[in-house]
């Protein structure tokens, strides 16, 4: 029997940021969606098998975060899966895998013709419990969940389970019961771009100054970075900028930037498009939240 890497696949997602000369409105983004895992506050694993079971060799199995074991979740962003590892205090190593079947979320309710995940088909349950060297080809089983509450990106809060798998068709069972808790879901990153209708033509260098302003739910640093368009004498003149500050929660914190022109025409005194970008990593789901302005700013001579 073979045992299989434990590879985690994650999907992330981006999000296009458009120019227009008119006045938009900006609307959070998140454009993240890995999960990562979490050190689980309070849980317990706890399995056994019948005689002739490869995986618990028929022996009792316990571990839980009292006796300093580590444990590990993490679920899909779509709450369809969830995995936890289990690292033993005196050295022991175990994985365990539940997946729902296909277009349904891990939910309180019995699971049964569960087959080995991640390899179960698109309607069937997903189970593999494996650990210390030893692992099944192939198995069935079932489980059934008696409490599930997930959070955003694939928060764990609280996840019971009892669980009965059998490897290779074969009579012997392992049977076992998880439980974890954890505080509640952190709240989501909130961030938001503005933009200064005001700003400065330089009269030596030619740039266009812009500034504005971030705001935050948590204390992050924040990227801002956008394009400057103006068209002046039928000439159209384009530069970017970029810059970061550090947001803290409670009022907006400043920021202020400089585009170069691209070409040989400098920024004019009048109307310029600015579009304001700005991003920042969560730091409790380590999912990136952006935020995007576009505004028509008067620029004067400076």
């Amino acid at each position: 029997m073979a045992l299989r890497s434990n590879a985690r696949a994650i999907a992330r997602g981006a999000a296009g940021l458009g120019l227009a000369l008119a006045l938009a409105a900006g609307t959070a983004l998140f454009t993240g969606t890995a999960a990562h895992a979490q050190t689980v506050t309070t849980g317990s694993v706890d399995f056994t098998g019948d005689p002739g079971d490869y995986i618990s060799l028929g022996q009792p199995h316990s571990y839980s975060t009292a006796a300093q074991d580590q444990l590990n979740v993490t679920a899909s962003e779509d709450h369809r899966s969830l995995n936890v590892s289990v690292w033993g205090a005196h050295g022991n190593w175990w994985y365990l895998d539940f997946k729902a079947p296909e277009n349904s979320t891990l939910a309180v309710g019995t699971y049964t013709g569960a087959t080995r995940a991640p390899f179960s088909g698109p309607a069937e349950p997903g189970l593999d419990i494996t650990g210390d060297g030893r692992g099944c080809n192939t198995l069935t089983g079932s489980f059934t969940v008696t409490n599930a509450v997930f959070g955003p990106h694939g928060y764990v809060q609280a996840f019971d389970a009892s669980y009965e798998q059998h490897c290779e068709g074969m009579a012997p069972a392992l049977r076992g019961e998880i439980h974890i808790a954890n505080p509640p879901a952190p709240a989501e990153l909130g961030l938001g771009v503005g933009v200064a209708v005001t700003g400065t033509a330089g009269t030596l260098d030619g740039k266009a100054t812009v500034q504005g302003t971030v705001t935050c739910n948590k204390a992050v640093p924040v990227s801002v970075s956008g394009q400057v368009t103006q068209v002046a004498h039928k000439t159209l003149i384009r530069g970017t900028y970029s810059t970061s500050v550090n947001c803290t929660p409670g009022a907006p914190v400043a920021w202020t930037a400089q585009a170069d022109p691209t070409g040989t025409t400098p920024f004019q005194k009048g109307d310029v498009a600015v579009v304001a970008n700005a991003g920042a990593v969560d730091p409790d789901y380590q999912v990136t939240v952006s935020d995007t302005k576009t505004v028509t700013v008067s620029l004067r001579k400076g």
